[in-house]
């Protein structure tokens, strides 16, 4: 399965006083990263949500620091697919410095109902791409 890969970089905003990205701004990029990944399967959330009564919520991340990034560095988040179930789903992050591993995290993401916020299964045609790594 092809790996996707989403590029960032690190603003002022992203730091604390000495200019190393804060421990909870990784979060933001390995979400704008996963939200990419979806919209190159050909799905953006906000039209999942009206349409098709679908969102996405993580139910449990692992993250795991090594290394620091630090101000205007230019970083990429790499997504693999390593389970997919009918109403869920996790991926591994790899977040790169060129070729510096910097951070590693899983994450399993939920199927839920946007109107009920209860599991429901993930839309065909969507499962059958995450489940084939087809991104456009």
């Amino acid at each position: 399965m092809s790996a996707f890969e989403w590029p960032v970089r690190v603003y002022w905003e992203d730091t604390d006083a000495g200019g190393v990205v804060y421990h909870a701004r990784y979060l933001h990029f390995l979400e704008r990263a996963r939200t990419e990944w979806l919209r190159g399967c050909g799905y953006e959330q906000g039209h999942l949500s009206a349409s098709d009564d679908t969102l996405f919520a993580v139910r449990n991340m692992n993250i795991d620091f090594l290394r620091p990034a630090k101000l205007d560095d230019s970083l990429t988040v790499r997504i693999t697919l390593s389970e997919c179930r009918r109403a869920s789903f996790t991926v591994r992050h790899a977040l790169l410095r060129g070729d510096e591993l910097l951070l590693t995290a899983s994450a399993q993401i939920a199927c839920l109902s946007a109107s009920r916020f209860k599991p429901r299964a993930i839309p065909e045609a969507l499962l059958g791409l995450i489940q084939n790594g087809v991104t456009a």
